[in-house]
């Protein structure tokens, strides 16, 4: 199986043969299909097994053919600014001239990453703290956003970054695709995908011993975000 077997377009399969990537991983494998349907996904995965690109070529492929509509389109929580950073590379690598993307973090040039926001960068890759300062700001236009990602999604929590996870999803549209990746899947965990996401799909790579899967999710979990 290659990358055109998935339903990836060529400027994205040309790419991913330049820069040497033959053969999608098994994340990949089951990943892009479903999320070029548009559907919500819950994804486990350890790091290093492909799943950057198994959630950011489907998404720029869309974002290619909506290249007449501008502004903030997606966004891409992660837990720390090294994932951000690396995240943000990908993006540049293989984005299309008319798909912009930026990384929001601290520790870096405040002033420049204010100009990306307000010339509406298509991708942001956030970390929550620095995104709330922005969003504080009033600098953030999230009303045509289409797709969240929260990748790492146990990572954040053990950070502590749920509050700011609640706080962000309440101020997204109700209407979007929604994915979480997580290398662990414990109750907590699952309690803020089915929060969030609406139906997912559910796919994993790893052994059924190393996942810590949470019983069936109480019915009365409210929705961040406006999600029914």
């Amino acid at each position: 199986m290659n990358f055109r077997d998935l339903g990836l377009q060529s400027f994205i399969t040309d790419k991913c043969e330049q820069m040497g990537y033959t053969e999608p991983t098994p994340i990949q494998k089951q990943a892009i299909p479903i999320l070029l349907n548009g559907g919500d996904m819950i994804a486990c995965a350890e790091t290093g097994t492909g799943k950057t690109a198994a959630f950011l070529l489907p998404i720029l492929q869309r974002l290619a053919a909506e290249k007449s509509r501008p502004g903030t389109r997606v966004l891409i929580l992660s837990p720390t600014r090294e994932l951000a950073n690396q995240t943000d590379a990908f993006c540049r690598k293989f984005a299309p001239k008319s798909v912009t993307c930026t990384a929001i973090i601290g520790g870096a040039g405040y002033a420049k990453q204010m100009q990306a926001l307000k010339r509406g960068a298509n991708i942001i890759i956030a970390t929550p703290g620095r995104l709330i300062d922005f969003m504080d700001q009033g600098v953030i236009d999230f009303r045509g956003l289409t797709t969240l990602v929260l990748d790492e999604a146990d990572r954040m929590l053990d950070m502590g970054f749920l509050p700011s996870i609640k706080r962000i999803g309440k101020m997204l549209p109700a209407k979007r695709q929604s994915l979480l990746f997580s290398a662990t899947m414990s109750p907590e965990i699952e309690s803020i995908a089915y929060s969030m996401l609406k139906d997912p799909a559910r796919i994993s790579t790893m052994a059924r011993d190393k996942l810590k899967m949470a019983p069936v999710v109480s019915t009365d979990i409210r929705p961040l975000g406006g999600r029914q």
